[in-house]
């Protein structure tokens, strides 16, 4: 249940689309105005973990969990591949004006190609290996999806109360590896622990 949280954690709290729109938001002094906009991200990550969770258990038969579990594991650490060498490019942050509600954070979150990354391989993989089904799915999605909100809450934070470091690029690079080193674990354990 711990490879859970980490891969959750490492992908949802990972500079993205929806993090750096909330990122913004800080800069430019939205403040705790742009929180509804984090409370659509989380909104979008529930629908999503609710119905791919209760589909994706009935849908991929036992047998074929493995190899999507070796797939997913190939795929996480593309990605942390991907973190990291993003990590060692310099480009200097600029802040964008963003207006962002509830709204634009629930289409965004809904649209986003990374949360089917975040989702698919925790429903079809890790909850039935942790033996997660019925109602304990509904749970597990509320709490993954208040993680979710959590992401781009910290990146409005950062960005109302730490501009000068929110924007720096040396801290936003040492993120990425952080952030690059955990999904490295967690394909670690997708591929050689089952």
């Amino acid at each position: 249940m711990l490879a859970i949280l980490i891969y959750a954690f490492g992908v949802m709290y990972s500079p993205g689309p929806a993090n750096m729109l909330a990122l913004f938001a800080g800069v430019n002094g939205q403040g705790w105005r742009a929180f509804l906009y984090c409370v659509g991200v989380g909104f979008a990550m529930l629908i999503l973990f609710l119905l791919i969770g209760y589909l994706g258990g009935g849908i991929i038969p036992q047998e074929y969990q493995s190899f999507i579990a070796i797939l997913g594991g190939v795929y996480i650490a593309y990605l942390g591949v991907k973190i990291l060498q993003a990590s060692f490019q310099q480009s200097a942050l600029k802040a964008k004006d963003t207006q962002v509600s509830f709204k634009t954070g629930l289409i965004l979150q809904l649209c986003n190609p990374k949360s089917l990354v975040a989702i698919v391989p925790i429903v079809t993989v890790q909850f039935p290996r942790s033996q997660i089904e019925g109602g304990q799915i509904a749970l597990w999605s509320l709490g993954l999806s208040a993680m979710a909100c959590g992401a781009p809450s910290v990146y409005l934070l950062a960005g109302s109360s730490l501009k000068k470091a929110a924007m720096n690029p040396k801290v936003m690079a040492w993120v990425n590896r952080i952030m690059a080193l955990l999904l490295f674990y967690v394909a670690y354990r997708f591929i050689f622990i089952q």
